[in-house]
Formats: structure tokens, C-alpha cells, sequence
């Protein structure tokens, strides 16, 4: 039986009046229905949640009953997005976890090494609890009586601000690998601290991300580096060996990538926009400048350079599906670094107009902090920045090298 806790501190006017909605409609159609996961785990922690989820007894097809124009979304894991005015609800139906004695077939759920495939077997709400990955995950809300229910010992661990999965480690790692990146992620962005067990099989269980699909392992790094958390993260995976595994990552090139994690913290911080692709170049741009150095010496230097970013992409696409506007933005950074070095007079204009300029120069700051070009370089792009037209051509025109006058030679005199 779940402890039945009336005496949390869940600020009910951050709870979002669509995700109520929801509840209340789904319960008028008698199905038990409670807010769940991450929007309750952030509400007890004085958090403004992201995002708000409902776990339900309706199965997928009675949620979209009462709200005809939801929509069911996901196959290894139905789900049901319902819009309530700019909001999207996530709604999912409670589920159990499925074994070899289970009366469903074992097999379509779960691959050979322990994997699940599919996950659509359906319970009630004990089953789910036990179900999920963390026990701060496992906490359902309650709008109607205002009680939270703990099936886990969730709420011990949100007082003590611990990590734990639910269940063996070992077991719930390799029926899902990418729980290592959600372990790592939540224990960055919360600033908790790992239970042992939790800890210690991580390690042991990091080979297994090879057999995460590529697109699923883009969307989690993605949430794990835009959290605003990235430059811990980024120390987690690599105390747990997680980084050679993911990238063609040399430990020469990790403080250019820990400069635009935190760049990127930074920003998230003040609320400007960031973009994946800013540390993806980071995390990429010494194994292109391998490639571009280990091309043929002779040819085009651009088309050399092309290549090299072509190769670098395909290469890490086997690993991590990166989406086509993220790899243009990585060519693009790559490539405008080279001419913001040579600073030529012809090139100086176009490049201030050019759309990837500021993401440029901005990882041009980023290695000349890293000492991988001089300061004044960096200095001097910055500088330009803040004249006015007449005071920029100055600028240029000083880069031209000055023209030697010729000297005219004599007329000579007819005999």
C-alpha cells in the first residue's frame, strides 16, 4: 500500500490549470487518474516544473475517447498528447513490468540481452510505480484530496536529495540503457547525489548505449547539455568512461568542450537561446581538424574542409543521430573559423553579414581562451564589432599590405 502524504509542500498555483483539467476530465469519465513523475518530483522541491505528465487507467484509446482530438504518439511506448489551449498534456496509461512467467509474450517485449523493445503491457497503479525508473519519478499527485502517494519511499529520498533506481541496477540499466543518461542528467540538474548501488552500476552497464537507437540517444544528450546543468554532466560522463563511447572524444580537447558547456549553462542562465549544435562542434572540432589535416595536401582547401566536416558527421551519425540543421551549424562554425584567422580585406565585410557570424566568433573566443589562437585575434573581432562603417573600413584597409611606390626612372636625353 503507497503512504498517503498530506503534509507536502506542493505550491498549487504552479500546478498548471491545463494538466488539472485533464485529471478532472478523465476522472469525470471514471478512469483514476493522478499528475506524475517529473512535474510532481519538481514540485517538492520548489522547482518550476517544465512540463506536466498524467498517468491514467484509461488505455490509450479511452484517453483519445474523451479527447477526440488528442493524439497517440510513440510504438515501443503509447502515449497520448492531449492540447489544451498552447499546452500539450502527456498522458499515459498505467503499466507493469513484464517478465519470463508474465501471461503476455515475453518475447515482443523484450530482445535477447534484456532490452525492452515494447513496453504497452498494462496495470494499475502499483504496478506502474514500481515500473519506473527513480524513485523521486514514482510519485503521484493527487488535485482532488491534495495528497501525494509514495509506493517507493520517493519522498524519502527527495528530503535527502538521493538518486536511486527503483529495483536491481543491473537489470533496470539493461532493460533500458539510456536510464544511465537519465541517472546522470537528474543527479546534475538536481544536484543530488547518487545511491551506491545506483552509482556503481553505471560503469559496468556503458557498452550498452551501443544498442540504443541513434535518433533516442540524440533526443537524451540533447535534454542532458541543454539543462543548464551541462558542464557537470559532462563531468559525470567522463568519471564513468561514458564520453569514449559517445564521441571520437581525445583528452587533449576536453577544456575547449568544458568552455562552451559552460558558455552554454551560462546562457540558459540568462535566458538566451542556445542550440545543441554549439557543443556538438566543441565536442567534434579536434577529430575534424584531424581529418582536414589527414586529407591530401594539395586541391582546394574549402572542398578539403568540406569533406573533413562530411566525414567527422557520418562518422558520429552511427552513433548519435545528428538532425540536418545541427550538422549544417557544426560546417558552418567549422569552416568561417578559417577566415576569421586569415582576416582578409575582401572577406571581412561578408563575413560580419554572415548568418553563423556570431556562432563563429563566439567559438573563436573559445579557443583563444584555449590558447589555440592568439588572443589579439580574438581581440581585434571584437573590437571591430562596435565601430561605426567609417571606422570599420579603416580597420580593413590596415590590413592591406601598403603598395611600394615605383620609382621613375629618368628621361634620357636624344644625343
Amino acid at each position: 500500500m503507497p503512504r498517503r502524504i498530506a503534509s507536502h509542500k506542493i505550491p498549487v498555483d504552479r500546478i498548471s490549470r491545463s494538466a488539472i483539467r485533464v485529471v478532472e476530465s478523465l476522472r469525470k469519465a471514471h478512469y483514476e487518474t493522478y499528475l506524475v513523475g517529473g512535474c510532481v518530483r519538481d514540485l517538492l522541491l520548489g522547482l518550476v516544473p517544465k512540463d506536466f505528465d498524467v498517468a491514467t487507467s484509461a488505455t490509450p484509446e479511452e484517453v483519445k475517447k474523451v479527447f477526440p482530438r488528442a493524439r497517440l504518439i510513440g510504438r515501443r511506448f503509447r502515449i497520448v498528447h492531449v492540447r489544451v489551449g498552447r499546452e500539450i498534456i502527456e498522458v499515459s496509461t498505467f503499466r507493469k513490468q513484464i517478465g519470463p512467467n508474465d501471461t503476455s509474450n515475453y518475447n515482443e517485449h523484450e530482445a535477447r540481452d534484456g532490452v525492452i523493445v515494447r513496453d504497452n503491457v498494462y496495470g494499475n497503479i502499483d504496478e506502474d510505480a514500481f515500473r519506473r525508473d527513480f524513485t523521486v519519478n514514482a510519485l503521484y499527485y493527487d488535485p482532488a484530496n491534495n495528497i501525494v502517494l509514495d509506493f517507493v519511499k520517493g519522498m524519502q529520498d527527495i528530503g535527502s536529495r538521493t538518486l536511486r533506481l527503483i529495483g536491481n541496477p543491473k537489470v533496470r540499466y539493461q532493460e533500458d540503457p539510456v536510464r544511465i543518461l537519465r541517472a546522470i542528467r537528474l543527479t546534475a540538474k538536481l544536484d543530488f547525489t547518487l545511491e551506491k548501488s545506483t552509482e556503481k552500476a553505471i560503469a559496468p552497464a556503458g557498452e550498452s548505449l551501443n544498442v540504443v537507437p541513434s535518433a533516442r540517444l540524440f533526443d537524451e544528450l540533447n535534454k542532458l547539455f541543454m539543462s543548464g546543468k551541462a558542464e557537470r554532466a559532462f563531468e559525470l560522463l567522463q568519471k564513468f568512461n561514458l564520453l569514449e563511447i559517445l564521441f571520437p572524444l581525445s583528452s587533449d580537447a576536453t577544456d575547449l568542450v568544458t568552455a562552451a558547456l559552460y558558455s552554454t549553462d551560462q546562457r540558459i542562465a540568462q535566458e538566451k537561446p542556445v542550440t545543441p549544435g554549439f557543443i556538438l562542434a566543441a565536442l567534434l572540432w579536434n577529430h575534424y581538424r584531424s581529418q582536414y589535416n589527414a586529407l591530401a595536401t594539395i586541391g582546394n582547401p574549402q572542398e578539403k574542409q568540406f569533406d573533413a566536416a562530411r566525414t567527422v558527421i557520418q562518422e558520429q551519425q552511427h552513433t548519435i543521430a545528428i538532425p540536418k540543421r545541427h550538422a549544417f551549424f557544426m560546417r558552418d562554425v567549422w569552416h568561417l573559423q578559417s577566415r576569421l584567422e586569415r582576416r582578409t580585406p575582401r572577406s571581412i565585410r561578408p563575413l560580419l553579414e554572415h548568418r553563423r557570424f556570431r556562432a563563429a566568433y563566439d567559438f573563436l573566443l573559445l579557443r583563444a581562451r584555449n590558447a589555440e589562437v592568439e588572443p589579439g585575434l580574438a581581440q581585434w573581432w571584437t573590437e571591430i564589432q562596435t565601430l561605426n562603417p567609417t571606422e570599420q573600413q579603416e580597420q580593413i584597409s590596415a590590413l592591406s599590405p601598403q603598395k611600394k611606390k615605383r620609382r621613375r626612372r629618368p628621361k634620357r636625353e636624344n644625343a
